[in-house]
């Protein structure tokens, strides 16, 4: 697998599409910005929570690709032809 950026691009994107959605863009303007203390009571913890896991998800696969890439780049040699051993004659 070759990984050319550590950026977890993945799940930033997942959570850029389940935030930006209209249900999800109405879940946080109620979660923040509704007039009723009882629906900011209600969604702002979910909203939280979800910006949580959304989070530690993107630490998570930014370990993932971090570590993949770093063996990518281990498994590599400098050089890549064998060298011959050459015998002295005594």
């Amino acid at each position: 697998m070759r990984i050319r950026t550590r950026w977890p691009w993945i799940t930033a994107s997942a959570s850029i599409v389940v935030s930006a959605n209209p249900l999800g863009i109405d879940v946080i303007r109620s979660a923040f910005f509704s007039g009723e203390a009882l629906s900011r009571g209600i969604w702002a913890p979910i909203v939280l929570a979800g910006f949580a896991i959304s989070a530690a998800l993107m630490l998570v696969e930014a370990m993932i690709r971090s570590w993949i890439w770093r063996r990518s780049i281990g498994s590599t040699t400098t050089n890549s032809y064998p060298t011959a051993s050459v015998e002295r004659e005594p």
